[in-house]
């Protein structure tokens, strides 16, 4: 972003207090920035976005660790509405993300919308008023409508672990990268290996003196396909839109069969085979092969894609530590298998809140209760979009809603949801849209119900998707193309509404 937007930015943040806003927008990722655009396109100019940091960005911004990149191909992680010609390579990396994020914000002209250094503290619903009061460490805001866009994977999860603040060395979490900090012939350990790991441990392995990685559970990898995308093709798809549009096409078909498969447990077994020879591929030692070898069903957790992983794995500055964390000591960390290691510093690759949204603990709707009071540790929702007991409120990647996709179909699905309530609210004169608690009842009872067979459920492993309470509150059971018809518009009968009051 230029100086003169964030500037921009800026001045808007210090507009009235007491203006009723039509809506307010919670987040400026992906999902936030979509949702400005669309309300613009749809005539719905009196909106604000509220972004607590002082760039737009979302996840990536947050995720600068060495080898942060996508894991969907950039042709298909962007908006279908402004298609990138110019993706240096097949799977973008975070820098050039972000900086398509910003320049789609600065087309599309929504940068005046948008509230810098407003971080939501606390969303409140007013029955007697019928709106909503957002309020940040300096100002609050009042609307009519809510969508709450903070997205899943921008707060850590930090372990608890005996001794964590107690280490003397350098600990940080992934998503909170210490650049300053330099790992060379360090003595370095990591906790967690998930996608983020899959990425940052082979770029840090070459440096460090010493690598101890704590993996409990191995995860399935699959070969990523990336390569970079030669001047050529970047110039056909810049005059032949349609070429990146068809291989948009395609990408997406190869993700929905594979979210297809999630369905039958005996089909990923036979698409397990191709991870199975990425790891023979390259670990020949049967011993480490084994011990990297998971006793899940492929798909049971997220899947990954590296190239780069097995092969840093039988370096021989590479320690693996199959167990969990004991205790951390002032210079060392003990394992599960008592051994002392002494480390320079600590990494923490141990992912986001996914089942258990922050933002729930600062929702609080029709009873004063916050979102996670009345979840109880297993999110609920109709269509993954709204929720019972808070009306005129939006949820973005809402309960159930996940998939083994590109988040944009998510994105995009539920815009034109909200944006078609939004349009009959201001059509029928209505103050007040609420989600029938026995629809939403039943939407879950069947959604559930879609969910038992699936690998997610019956895949063998402990993931993100399922929640405390042992329940898959994430994943949505079906197409993305049934998502989109389901989410093609939004049907008022299916909602408790409030028409305006006039003289």
């Amino acid at each position: 972003m230029t100086a003169n937007a964030q500037n921009l930015g800026q001045s808007v943040a210090k507009g009235q207090k007491t203006k009723l806003w039509q809506v307010i927008v919670i987040g400026s990722g992906f999902a936030g920035l979509g949702a400005a655009i669309k309300l613009r396109e749809a005539g719905i100019k009196d909106f604000i976005v509220l972004e607590k940091a002082n760039e737009l960005g979302g996840v990536w911004r947050e995720n600068t660790y060495p080898g942060c990149a996508c894991d969907v191909p950039s042709s298909l992680y962007s908006y279908s509405f402004a298609p990138n010609p110019h993706w240096s390579r097949v799977f973008a990396e975070q820098a050039e993300i972000k900086a398509y994020l910003q320049k789609v914000a600065q087309d599309y002209g929504v940068i005046p919308h948008i509230h810098m250094q407003q971080e939501m503290l606390d969303a409140a619903w007013d029955n007697q008023e019928n709106l909503w009061r957002v309020k940040t460490q300096d100002q609050e805001y009042q609307a009519r409508f809510v969508i709450m866009a903070c997205g899943p994977m921008h707060e850590p999860v930090y372990p608890k672990i005996k001794g964590l603040t107690e280490f003397k060395g350098t600990i940080f979490h992934s998503a909170r990268w210490r650049h300053d900090y330099d790992l060379t012939g360090k003595r370095v350990a990591v906790i967690g290996t998930g996608a983020s790991a899959i990425q940052f441990v082979p770029k840090i392995q070459p440096k460090v003196a010493e690598l101890v990685l704590f993996q409990r559970t191995p995860q399935w990898i699959l070969p990523k396909l990336d390569q970079a995308l030669p001047p050529i093709a970047q110039k056909l798809f810049k005059h032949l839109p349609l070429t990146q549009l068809a291989m948009r096409g395609a990408i997406y078909s190869v993700f929905e069969t594979l979210n297809g498969g999630m369905h039958h447990p005996n089909v990923m077994k036979q698409f397990q085979r191709l991870a199975l020879f990425n790891l023979h591929k390259t670990v020949k030692d049967p011993v480490l092969r084994k011990k990297l070898t998971p006793n899940f069903i492929i798909g049971c957790k997220r899947v990954l894609q590296s190239n780069e992983w097995y092969p840093a794995m039988i370096q021989p500055n590479v320690t693996h530590v199959f167990e969990g964390v004991k205790e951390i000591k002032a210079h060392s960390i003990v394992g599960d298998d008592g051994v002392e290691r002494p480390v320079d510093a600590i990494i923490l690759g141990t992912g986001f809140e996914i089942s258990a949204p922050p933002i729930a603990q600062r929702v609080r709707g029709v009873t004063g209760k916050s979102m996670a009071e009345v979840w109880q540790g297993s999110p609920e929702g109709y269509m993954g979009t709204m929720v019972a007991g808070c009306p005129n409120g939006f949820l973005m990647f809402g309960p159930n809603l996940a998939v083994s996709s590109s988040a944009f179909l998510i994105i995009e699905a539920q815009l034109t949801y909200i944006v078609d309530a939004l349009k009959q609210a201001e059509q029928y004169g209505l103050v007040k849209i609420e989600v029938d608690p026995v629809r939403q009842q039943q939407f879950n009872q069947t959604v559930q119900a879609a969910l038992q067979n699936t690998v997610w459920n019956k895949g063998g492993c402990q993931s993100y998707f399922i929640d405390v309470n042992g329940r898959n509150s994430t994943l949505w059971p079906w197409s993305t193309i049934e998502m989109r018809k389901q989410l093609s518009k939004f049907n008022l009968n299916e909602y408790l509404v409030k028409t305006e009051v006039t003289a």
